[in-house]
């Protein structure tokens, strides 16, 4: 699973509280909603992020 980083949105409270509606609609957290609504974004635009080629070294086992 990709790392997640943490930031400050600033966000109009009538559109949050929209979000937040459709999150407990769809039984997810806000900020899961959020993520959803971005990458379905970033999909019907073409910019998803590509996923990672595995690491191959295992330089974690040793």
């Amino acid at each position: 699973m990709a790392k997640k980083k943490a930031f400050a949105l600033r966000i109009n409270e009538d559109m949050l509280k929209a979000i937040e509606k459709w999150a407990s609609d769809e039984f997810r957290s806000t900020n899961g909603q959020m993520e959803w609504m971005l990458m379905q974004y970033l999909k019907e635009q073409k910019r998803q992020p590509m996923p990672k080629k595995p690491n191959n070294n295992n330089e974690s086992d040793s």
